[in-house]
């Protein structure tokens, strides 16, 4: 290993050590993944690229202009005939003279022409309005990004605090079955118990340390994931878990409202968009009317009778014109094919729709469930309090019972497993009232209400 290669490590491991920890409340979390998570950003860049589309739309109603300057030094035979229409062989103008040689003379041109529609049975403006749409239905996607954001980042918050919870109560089974040990190991000293009891109990401290690694696995891994939406290093954010800890008090939760929801405000958005596309569609079969004005000038070193004029004759545009027109072009044979792209249009319009419909029914769902599973969360976490108080004092006993000889290691250890489990279940069901309230707040498509609950 190189010199400089150690160097990095040093480097990083020091950098690792000296990091501040990210101390995060719900609410800096939640600020913190709006600044942080790539995906907001990606869809607020989509808004401003919407926003540039609505201004090339209305360039449409801007004259257009082009200029031309042109020299060239070229041969000037010319002859009768047609030419189909294309852009390979160069234009001539002038008659045949009737030579046929390779001698050259120079060649100049400029020009302005400008082209202006002075209406257009309402093209531009459909283009426009598209262009709105678009822009409209980027901004829903922005709103819908970031609430999917604040509800993922809420969700791996209350993670983070089921995980660290767990360990606080994995670690309480460990110290208990640690003292179990202990008393065990001095009866079985003194020959009041047998030795099969204190390897039992070793048994069981093994199993309780065993639950401990594995709680402390899934606080690792839920700090990586809510390190994925705020940022940081995951082994250095600190969570205040405020009122969360708490079992909220009881509301009733406010109706369902498919309107508020961003991601059926979007899929509305998307209807509009594709509506607007077919306005436009339909505005492409009409004639379409050109006021033109062109102003140019020519200059050549031929002569009509096919003399070359010398030096540097040609290169200076010595004849001038100027012209002004009213042009109209009208695509006669392109009725079926604007009806098959209307009726492509007016089925993806259509699935839309049913897409609309769809989300209307699965947000229903997700709202039925949601309260459903708070209920019963409320009334697991009300549960619960009964089921530690008597494993607690279950616990007690069997400890009592155990020193005075009237009870076996068995069950001594099943009472503590029991007062463990009772434990982490009873600060599970109180985290699992606040995930139901959560997830009405996502079905709903608001969590203002869960935050400023949990801020309480």
């Amino acid at each position: 290993m190189t010199i400089l290669s150690l160097l990095c490590i040093f480097t990083r491991i020091a950098a690792a050590q000296t990091a501040a920890p990210i101390e995060l409340t719900l609410s800096k979390a939640l600020e913190r993944s709006l600044k942080s998570y790539p995906s907001v950003r990606v869809s607020q860049e989509q808004v401003n690229a919407a926003g540039a589309a609505i201004q090339l739309a209305r360039t449409a109603y801007l004259p257009r202009i082009d200029a031309l300057a042109q020299f060239d030094r070229a041969t000037r035979n010319n002859v009768f005939g047609l030419q189909l229409p294309q852009n390979v062989i160069p234009s001539m103008s002038g008659p045949a003279i009737g030579t046929n040689n390779l001698g050259s003379v120079w060649g100049s041109a400029v020009g302005v022409l400008v082209t202006w529609e002075p209406f257009d049975f309402g093209l531009r403006r459909a283009n426009v309005d598209t262009a709105n749409t678009a822009r409209v239905q980027s901004e829903a996607a922005v709103k819908r990004t970031q609430f999917d954001v604040l509800v993922a980042t809420a969700d791996a918050f209350l993670t983070v605090i089921a995980a660290g919870q767990t360990v606080q109560a994995a670690q309480a089974g460990v110290d208990r079955a640690q003292t179990l040990v202990k008393t065990v190991t001095a009866q079985v000293s003194a020959r009041l118990r047998p030795g099969a009891d204190q390897s039992r109990a070793e048994a069981e401290w093994a199993a309780a340390r065993t639950q401990l690694v594995q709680a402390q696995q899934a606080l690792d891994i839920s700090r990586v994931t809510l390190a994925q939406f705020v940022g940081g290093d995951p082994t250095q954010i600190a969570i205040s878990s405020g009122s969360l800890l708490g079992v909220p008090p009881e509301t009733t939760p406010m109706g369902f409202n498919i309107s508020t929801n961003p991601l059926a405000v979007e899929q509305s958005a998307v209807v509009e968009q594709t509506r607007a596309q077919l306005r436009a569609l339909e505005r492409t079969y009409f004639p379409r009317f050109s006021l033109q004005g062109a102003a140019y000038g020519r200059g050549t070193g031929a002569e009509l009778d096919g003399q070359r004029l010398g030096g540097l004759n040609g290169l200076a545009p010595n004849v001038q014109d100027y012209a002004v027109g009213f042009s109209v072009t009208f695509p006669l044979f392109d009725l079926p094919a604007i009806h098959a792209r209307e009726a492509a249009q007016n089925a993806t319009i259509r699935a839309q729709v049913a897409k609309s419909e769809q989300i209307a029914v699965d947000l229903r769902a997700q709202w039925n469930r949601a309260v459903a599973g708070l209920n019963g969360a409320r009334r697991i976490a009300g549960n619960t309090p009964v089921q530690v108080s008597a494993a607690r004092a279950a616990t007690g006993q069997a400890t009592a019972r155990y020193r005075a000889g009237l009870a076996n290691i068995d069950e001594l250890a099943e009472a503590q497993r029991l007062l463990t489990q009772a434990e982490i279940d009873d600060v599970l069901a109180r985290l699992g009232v606040w995930r139901g309230l959560l997830g009405i707040a996502a079905a709903g498509g608001d969590i203002e209400p869960f935050v400023l609950e949990a801020m309480q």
